[in-house]
């Protein structure tokens, strides 16, 4: 009997031979808590979207389908719609922000 192979480390569609990007991904609140950590790096296929992005972390669960899709993004500390088609770049920092109570 052989033992399984651990799961692999997280990369969204890394194909061998396709150029890719390491992204880190900063989440704060209760996207923190939904992705069970605060900060991580991703390896994604170049040309990846914020919104190929956004769709990728909504589908790791019910806490993060239910939390990424009213949050907030920030692309090297600059406002980005969260359905922006502009690629990310090698090295980029996306602060993940879900809505803040108070005023």
């Amino acid at each position: 009997m052989t033992n399984p192979s651990p799961e692999p480390s997280p990369q969204a569609g890394a194909h061998p031979g396709q150029a890719q990007i390491s992204v880190t991904i900063r989440y704060f609140a209760a996207a923190t808590e939904a992705a069970g950590r605060p900060e991580e790096r991703l390896d994604l296929p170049a040309g990846t979207t914020l919104a190929a992005l956004r769709e990728q972390l909504s589908g790791r669960g019910l806490e993060m389908a239910r939390v990424i899709p009213i949050c907030s993004f920030l692309v090297n500390s600059v406002s980005t719609p969260a359905d922006s088609l502009t690629p990310l770049a090698d090295g980029d920092a996306v602060d993940v922000l879900p809505p803040f109570a108070g005023g």
